[in-house]
């Protein structure tokens, strides 16, 4: 299992996505949204939040990992290694941990993962393990997509 699975899309990060997430979580620290503040910081500038950095990165990885997932179980070991600012572009890759059959749901699987987010330089910016559930292939509840009313013409 020592397959390394590279997402395929990066993302540059605007200021508008730092304000707006800082806003929608209530985030009062000034690092994030203050550039007089920041300035005056060992940084020098404006921190992309870092809930921002550990969601873009997940969901960086979804396509690839858990775009058919039940429910994300939980995360551990999130570690921040290197500041984030406006203008990086963040890159996701993650190696699968563990896969085991689920005990509780006969048409689901356990998978753990260890993702990271990369800079557009290969500097690692986040590393976490997420653990999640997911639908196995040919699981009834994959079958969602409607039947359509009239055929194509």
């Amino acid at each position: 299992m020592d397959e390394v699975l590279r997402h395929p899309l990066g993302r540059t990060i605007s200021e508008a996505d730092n304000i707006w997430f800082t806003l929608l979580t209530g985030n009062t620290n000034q690092m994030h949204f203050n550039s007089a503040y920041a300035e005056l910081s060992s940084f020098g500038r404006l921190l992309v939040n870092s809930g921002f950095t550990l969601a873009l990165v997940l969901g960086l990885s979804v396509g690839d990992l858990s775009q058919n997932a039940v429910a994300n179980l939980g995360f551990d070991n999130v570690r921040f290694t290197h500041p984030v600012f406006i203008g990086d572009t963040i890159w996701a890759e993650s190696k699968i941990l563990e896969k085991r059959e689920s005990r509780s749901r006969h048409y689901a699987g356990i998978v753990t993962a260890r993702t990271r987010g990369l800079n557009q330089r290969g500097e690692q910016c986040v590393d976490f393990r997420r653990t999640f559930m997911v639908y196995k292939r040919g699981a009834d509840q994959l079958d969602a997509f409607p039947e359509p009313k009239q055929p194509f013409e």
